[in-house]
């Protein structure tokens, strides 16, 4: 689907309850979170399932807190996410049956080669934030409500900040998704969160470094959640509950996406997450 035509969709579904696209069967429609698209891998997992079964699926890529809100009017038969609070309360008011492990990357905070603020190697998020605070670095956010987003708003309260100023920039077409909002980012020599997968597949074309990683606290886990068919009776439940079976099977969806990435980058880009996979191997949840 092309880019431009996925804001005048999104907002097309918002905008039409009830429109419920997916209601026949042999087709599941999807919303997903914006990285895990801009990466290749919704279309990789899509693609090898309707080789599989024969079931078709599509999807509309949007931050998570624009693809719960398509999925609240019932135009959506499963949704990709990667925000935790807002995952839960879409499944506490009864919009989805419950949140399903899929997989995870994380999120890395880059900037410039030169690193004016002096962040590289700091061990956490939280020591990092407050430096390019203090001298006041440039900084991109989204400022969309998006699981990235949100995410970095996790990480600036647990350091203690509530960042404003000249300095604290939010990307007006922070929507358009992690790709848009780096490339913004390096316009600008700036700094920003982003997850490494959107990282590493600009990599090329782009002058920042990753210069905080590998803290626990910035691990982004991306969920599954079903549209409850309670709520919207003429959502595609049966086929979504297929794929959704497909995807967290350790010797299906889950080997391709322990496999994604390898050959172009040497190593995945995301890690299989799901209860069935973490039980073949011997992972803790």
């Amino acid at each position: 689907m092309k880019k431009w035509l996925l804001p005048v969709l999104l907002s097309f579904l918002i905008l039409l309850p009830g429109l419920c696209w997916a209601q026949k069967g042999g087709f599941v429609f999807m919303a997903s979170t914006i990285g895990p698209v801009d990466a290749g891998i919704v279309d990789a997992l899509e693609n090898a399932f309707e080789k599989e079964t024969g079931i078709r699926v599509r999807h509309v890529g949007a931050g998570t807190g624009a693809t719960l809100k398509v999925a609240e009017k019932g135009n959506i038969d499963l949704v990709m996410v990667h925000a935790k609070v807002l995952e839960e309360k879409f499944v506490a008011e009864g919009y989805g049956t419950e949140r399903i492990d899929l997989m995870y990357n994380d999120f890395v905070i880059v900037g410039p080669a030169s690193d004016p603020a002096k962040i590289r190697g700091m061990k956490t998020a939280a020591e990092a934030l407050k430096a390019l605070a203090a001298k006041q670095a440039p900084f991109v956010t989204r400022g969309d409500k998006s699981g990235t987003h949100v995410a970095e708003m996790i990480l600036w309260e647990g350091a203690g900040i509530k960042p404003a100023g000249a300095w604290y920039v939010t990307y007006e077409k922070g929507s358009a998704g992690n790709a848009a909002t780096l490339k913004y980012t390096n316009e600008k020599q700036a700094y920003t969160l982003i997850d490494r997968a959107t990282y590493l597949s600009l990599k090329k074309d782009i002058k920042l470094d990753v210069l905080v990683e590998k803290d626990k606290a910035m691990l982004n886990y991306i969920t599954l959640i079903p549209v409850n068919p309670k709520k919207f009776p003429r959502a595609n439940y049966k086929d979504t509950m297929t794929f959704v079976k497909w995807l967290t099977h350790p010797d299906k969806g889950q080997k391709i996406t322990s496999d994604f990435g390898k050959d172009k980058y040497g190593s995945s880009l995301f890690f299989p997450n799901s209860n069935a996979w973490r039980k073949k191997h011997g992972v803790k949840g």
